[in-house]
């Protein structure tokens, strides 16, 4: 039997041991219980996620499909060439010279352009074409090895229900809509219904000369709807608003059309939907429980076994530690956290000459000496990023001023006064703005007002040739940022991005949830194919010219490797740029001291 005498004679170090195994124990239970529900929640919705990331890849591929479809409708709506012939109502030879020589050549190349088998169908109002289809009784068109397109005149059209329901008001290029209608279902297709618009006529709203149809297979439109993407044991099916299958794939194999209820087999079973753009379907998965479940169970015997072992170890290490170390191993615990955490001040003193007092000695020392070399290299590196900010700002624009100083030579040589005038003071303003006294951070109004002064300056120049649209939030004057952000690239634009005679500039500015964005936009030329590489769907700036790098640079040089410059750009369509500085609010209270 213990007695109070007995544990009061036990030596100190058994009893900090026992205290501490005592102590140790019920953390350790805790942290385990806990440290498992969150592994095991965070396995079930890295689980989610990755199906969502497969479903979203299926969506994108069908959504893929759904737009090569719609770009051979966009070949026939935007044809000027058909528009034309389809306004000329002339009976005889000229039509007939119309329908072989120009309508079925072009639906003919429409139907074999395509990346899969489409049947398309054309109604005209132009009813001196003469009609040229195939008779399908009980045949899928789709099946069929005759040709995939027939033409028909307006009279078969007007009273069909899907064609009175058709939206009336007609969105240039955007009206359209994908549904199943008179014997799609039964086939297993499905249509994409569009107008053919007088593009090339002189009335507007464009007046309504043809309607086209163009039937897919459901089955070639969802062919990447596959579970084994996912795993054994799940389902992933389309179904339509009334809640019934369309197309569905499983391990069962491919089921009938069901109920959606009649699917759910467990109501732990995880679901996850997904809506599919352009089609009123959803794209839905199920995965049950146990699949989500696997890992779970993985998860919650290493806990148990990681568990029981720190308990064996702590016990060990107390028996070996509490003997001798105590309160001084504390203290100097405690230190050495405090240094980790950065705090360097706090010091530790033990009486005495043992080998305690000469460890607390040197950390007192290594603790004065790393914030004395903390203090001296964060110094240094302040001015080194100083020095560096104002060698990149000397770089910028090195050949502006002689260009614009060779208009000037140009302009007062022909005696053009006003243009000379107007000229010299808006390039005295923007140097006066980029100078902006030493500073390399200015406020987001005198970035803009830079920015015009140059686009003032080069309107002298191009004159009506040059457009240039604006699209600032109003609360972007509250902030401050780098100088010369913007002015580089639309620099860039005026010496690359001409396609023609005139060149179109888009400059925007708002806040977003990633700090200030910026962006401006070009219908030029674009980059060249390879001229950029791809990095996960944006662009990165290897060989995008010197001053867009000086830009990214000294962006990320003064706030940062998150924000910088992105560009986006396709040849022949032109180019974006996004521009993402953090919100700083500008110094009002310094700039007002200045005044006074």
């Amino acid at each position: 039997m213990w007695t109070k005498n007995k544990i009061s004679q036990m030596p100190f170090g058994y009893k900090l041991m026992l205290s501490y195994c005592i102590l140790i124990l019920i953390p350790i239970i805790l942290i385990g219980n806990v440290a498992n529900r969150i592994y095991t929640e965070s396995i079930r919705e890295q689980t989610r996620s990755i199906i969502q990331g497969t479903l979203h890849q299926m969506k994108n591929n069908i959504a893929f499909k759904m737009e090569d479809t719609k770009r051979i409708s966009d070949m026939l709506y935007f044809d000027y060439h058909l528009a034309r012939v389809l306004r000329h109502y002339e009976e005889g030879w000229s039509s007939y010279d119309s329908t072989k020589n120009v309508l079925v050549p072009k639906f003919q190349t429409a139907v074999e352009t395509a990346n899969r088998r489409m049947w398309l169908s054309v109604y005209l109002k132009n009813n001196t074409i003469p009609e040229v289809y195939n008779l399908y009784e009980n045949v899928n068109p789709l099946d069929t090895k005759a040709r995939l397109y027939d033409i028909y005149q307006y009279k078969r059209l007007v009273d069909k229900e899907w064609y009175i329901n058709f939206p009336s008001d007609e969105v240039y290029g955007t009206t359209l809509q994908w549904r199943q209608i008179e014997e799609d279902r039964k086939y297993g297709n499905i249509s994409l219904l569009r107008r053919i618009i007088d593009v090339g006529g002189d009335k507007y709203p464009y007046e309504e000369i043809g309607f086209m149809r163009i039937s897919v297979s459901l089955k070639d439109l969802f062919d990447g709807v596959d579970f084994q993407k996912i795993g054994e044991g799940t389902t992933i099916y389309i179904s339509d608003p009334s809640s019934h299958v369309i197309v569905s794939s499983g391990s069962d194999g491919v089921l009938e059309v069901a109920a959606l209820n009649e699917l759910s087999r467990n109501e732990d079973d995880l679901i996850i939907r997904d809506s599919l753009p352009g089609l009123d379907m959803e794209l839905v998965a199920i995965i049950p429980a146990d699949i989500v479940e696997k890992d779970s169970v993985k998860v919650r015997n290493l806990t148990l076994f990681i568990g029981l072992g720190c308990v064996v170890i702590f016990f060990f290490l107390s028996v070996i530690v509490s003997r001798y170390f105590g309160k001084r191993v504390s203290k100097i615990v405690k230190v050495v956290d405090s240094f980790q955490e950065g705090e360097f001040h706090k010091r530790i003193h033990f009486k005495g000459n043992d080998e305690f007092t000469k460890i607390a000695s040197a950390l007192n020392e290594m603790g004065s000496n790393i914030g004395r070399l903390i203090r001296e290299v964060y110094l240094a590196d302040l001015q080194k990023k100083e020095a560096e900010l104002e060698s990149l700002h000397a770089q910028i624009n090195p050949h502006f001023l002689y260009n614009t100083l060779s208009s000037i030579s140009r302009l007062a040589k022909f005696g053009k006064l006003e243009k000379l005038q107007r000229m010299v003071l808006d390039l005295a303003k923007f140097y006066r703005l980029s100078l902006n006294e030493g500073r390399n951070v200015i406020p987001i109004k005198n970035e803009l007002e830079q920015v015009q002064a140059y686009i003032d300056i080069q309107k002298i120049k191009y004159e009506s040739r040059m457009q240039v649209q604006y699209d600032i939030a109003p609360e972007l004057v509250r902030y401050e940022t780098v100088k010369l952000i913007l002015q580089p690239f639309i620099e860039n634009v005026l010496e690359h991005a001409w396609m023609g005679d005139n060149v179109y500039i888009r400059i925007s500015g708002r806040v977003t949830d990633e700090g200030l964005e910026f962006k401006i936009i070009d219908n030029g030329v674009g980059f060249p194919p390879g001229m950029i590489k791809d990095l996960t769907g944006a662009q990165d700036l290897t060989n995008a010219g010197y001053g867009c790098k000086n830009v990214d640079q000294r962006i990320k040089l003064h706030y940062g490797q998150q924000y910088g410059v992105t560009l986006f750009s396709r040849p022949g369509i032109g180019t974006t740029v996004r521009i993402i500085i953090p919100l700083v609010r500008r110094q009002v209270a310094e700039g007002r001291k200045k005044n006074t």
